[in-house]
């Protein structure tokens, strides 16, 4: 009779903690958002004009902004400056994983991510899943694993691996906001100037692509899996 009292009590438990995910209202919706990237320049690049976007919609919006690699002391300033400049009201954070060896570090990205979980956010931004770059797909498989019942939209980086895939969300934007995002990068992130591919250029057409596949000028796009709506 004991083994079976305790199997009922499991099985209680079981049911209280099963996950639930919750229903997106829309972006109106939003009160706290998390901002995951692998590196200090992913976020405003994969969804700095939605950011934007969605501060302008909620005003009172709580984000949270972690970037996971920080070994260099002249990208973590950027990083910062950074986010303050695209979310001023943000809570900044950024780690030390060493760039380039977050395979290697699985287990301490987890209980980082693990202790991001009290924030209980809304919305969540991340890495895609096919993203090339082992950091980005990192970044990605933990926050699916830590955050499961949380509504998740993984963006995209242009990059030389010309690894973009088809995405099927879509956020439509103004050409100010693009150009506002475009000019933010381009002022906070110096070391990234020098690269082939950082450039106006590249930003604004990846946004004008999105954009004709959504019937607008400019989009930022995304990739959903799971996506619940009320």
């Amino acid at each position: 009779m004991e083994g079976l009292a305790q199997v009922r009590v499991d099985n209680r438990k079981r049911q209280k903690n099963r996950l639930i995910m919750t229903p997106l209202k829309g972006f109106q919706s939003v009160r706290k958002m998390l901002c995951l990237g692998a590196h200090s320049d992913d976020i405003e690049i994969g969804c700095g004009a939605t950011i934007l976007y969605l501060q302008k919609l909620n005003p009172d919006l709580k984000i949270r902004w972690v970037c996971f690699s920080g070994m260099d002391t002249e990208r973590e300033v950027e990083a910062e400056a950074s986010a303050r400049a695209f979310a001023p009201s943000a809570t900044f954070e950024c780690m030390s994983f060493p760039d380039r060896f977050f395979p290697s570090h699985h287990v301490q990205i987890k209980q980082s991510m693990e202790v991001l979980k009290d924030f209980s956010p809304d919305l969540i931004f991340t890495h895609s899943r096919e993203d090339r770059h082992q950091d980005h797909r990192v970044i990605n498989e933990i926050t699916w694993n830590a955050f499961r019942s949380h509504q998740i939209l993984e963006y995209e980086i242009p990059k030389w691996d010309g690894d973009l895939q088809q995405t099927n969300l879509y956020v439509r934007i103004d050409s100010e906001l693009l150009s506002q995002k475009i000019r933010l990068l381009m002022t906070h992130f110096g070391s990234q100037r020098s690269k082939h591919w950082f450039d106006e250029e590249t930003f604004r057409s990846l946004a004008r692509i999105r954009g004709l596949e959504c019937n607008a000028r400019y989009a930022e796009a995304f990739i959903v899996r799971k996506l619940v709506l009320e």
